[in-house]
């Protein structure tokens, strides 16, 4: 591929792409070992022309691009947890998958054709084992529509409605005594609804089961530590593969809406005591990345960042109430439990968003796409909005889904908080629709394969 030489604004090096040098230099040195010295000489810059200098004048330069383009891009999509507000991402999912199929020519595309790893906390965890679960080892069991009509048709099940609990929400049910609260009673309809989404004839579908590598956490008790369900653990070991439907269970065991969940391994040698996956990274796309770059027997080409693809879905932020200094001064430990509960998520997500964005350097804007609501979309939320199944709720948020999609969306700045960037959510999410139908061409023309996934043993008939 033809590289444009790229124009400096100013005689003087920019010190954000300087920044960036730096860290590609110290990264590819210290982090993954690799050792090239011509990483520590200097581009050549024409001041006179503003011009920096990318021609490529030896053999073995020729060698390290052309190697380079034929390791292609590895796809990876994470999705945020957020209770009934994963209706946004669902429907996110479902305009991305639609834009596949129109790209591709393909009607019967799923998002698990097009991306190499997937991982989701809380209901995004649910999300990804829909959307990657299989029966057949070639396609998977949901399309993308699915995963947020099981929330609009099935959440009554698991989650209870505000006039039903008399409770201002889950967090107030957390400083109530076991004996006044609801907590756990709403588990068996999401044990009843999982065990019903993931189960093959007469048997339960394990991290196996899913057609690539999937991640997704849970804080485990136990061991107070956040552990990772993997697909890739899963095949190396039985002690690491666990049902898919305590798996879902697992990650999205809100504390004060579900009961904790005591699970074992399919070997019973791995025990696990699990609550919201959420608490744990409410935000997964740092692991799913951390994932890719140090798995090489799956993804023996990547090198770096510049190696990857990823989308990352939030669920919104909620800006209910803009708070003067003089009503919080005097707050209370309980009145500050919700607004912290939500700085604490959303800071959480944004930090990992932040973070993500640094690392993707220059290559932020055509390797690296989030989307997330922002401004005045949760202005008519009321408190339960992540944990309300009732009709209205889910219509509300079915609109406040569209109108996230026409927002403009929000790019963070390396160094530099967010900025509001030029194109909507609609049209980035066709343009990353565009770069998932390309790269799933370019594969089938490149010498090696780019991705060698682990396959499951076959299982006796």
């Amino acid at each position: 591929m033809d590289c444009a030489p790229s124009v400096l604004q100013e005689p003087s090096i920019d010190p954000d792409k300087l920044t960036y040098e730096i860290y590609t230099i110290l990264e590819s040195k210290f982090l993954f070992g690799y050792d090239d010295r011509k990483l520590w000489i200097p581009k050549q810059i024409d001041l006179q022309n503003d011009v920096v200098s990318t021609a490529i004048t030896t053999p073995e330069e020729n060698n390290l691009s052309l190697i380079k383009n034929q390791r292609g891009k590895i796809c990876i999509l994470s999705i945020d947890g957020g209770g009934m507000r994963g209706i946004l991402s669902g429907k996110t999912l479902e305009y991305l998958e639609k834009a596949i199929q129109s790209k591709s020519r393909n009607p019967n595309a799923r998002i698990a054709d097009y991306f190499d790893v997937a991982a989701g906390s809380g209901i995004g965890g649910i999300f990804t084992s829909m959307l990657f679960a299989t029966t057949d080892s070639k396609t998977s069991m949901y399309n993308a529509e699915d995963t947020w009509k099981l929330l609009a048709e099935q959440g009554n099940k698991f989650y209870r409605s505000p006039s039903k609990t008399g409770s201002t929400g889950f967090l107030r049910r957390i400083f109530m005594s076991s004996s006044t609260s609801s907590i756990g009673s709403t588990t068996p309809g999401l044990e009843k609804t999982m065990k019903e989404a993931f189960k093959d004839k007469d048997r339960f579908l394990t991290l196996k089961d899913t057609l690539k590598p999937v991640l997704i956490p849970c804080y485990d008790l136990s061991s107070s530590a956040p552990f990772l369900f993997s697909r890739a653990d899963a095949l190396e070991t039985d002690s690491f593969d666990f049902r898919l439907w305590e798996v879902c269970r697992a990650t999205s065991a809100e504390p004060g809406m579900f009961e904790p969940v005591s699970m074992k391994s399919t070997d019973g040698q791995t025990k696990c005591i699990a609550i919201d996956g959420g608490l744990a990274m409410s935000n997964p796309t740092a692991a799913a990345i951390t994932h890719v770059l140090h798995n090489k027997q799956e993804f023996p080409f990547v090198r770096g960042v510049e190696d990857l693809l990823v989308l990352s879905l939030g669920t919104g932020q909620l800006l209910e109430v803009n708070y003067e200094f003089d009503q919080v001064k005097n707050w209370k430990c309980k009145e500050w439990a919700r607004p912290m509960a939500r700085i604490s998520n959303d800071g959480s997500a944004d930090l990992v968003d932040q973070s993500v964005a640094m690392a993707f350097g220059q290559s932020r804007s055509s390797n690296y796409v989030r989307i997330q609501a922002y401004g005045s979309s949760f202005a008519r939320c009321g408190p339960n909005v992540e944990s309300d199944p009732s009709p209205d709720n889910v219509k509300m948020l079915i609109g406040m889904a569209d109108e996230m999609l026409k927002q403009k969306n929000v790019e963070s700045i390396l160094f530099g908080g967010k900025r509001i960037g030029e194109q909507t959510n609609f049209e980035k999410l066709d343009w990353f629709a565009g770069e998932l139908v390309l790269e799933h061409q370019r594969r089938s023309c490149r010498f090696a394969p780019t991705v060698a996934f682990k396959q499951a043993a076959q299982k006796p008939t």
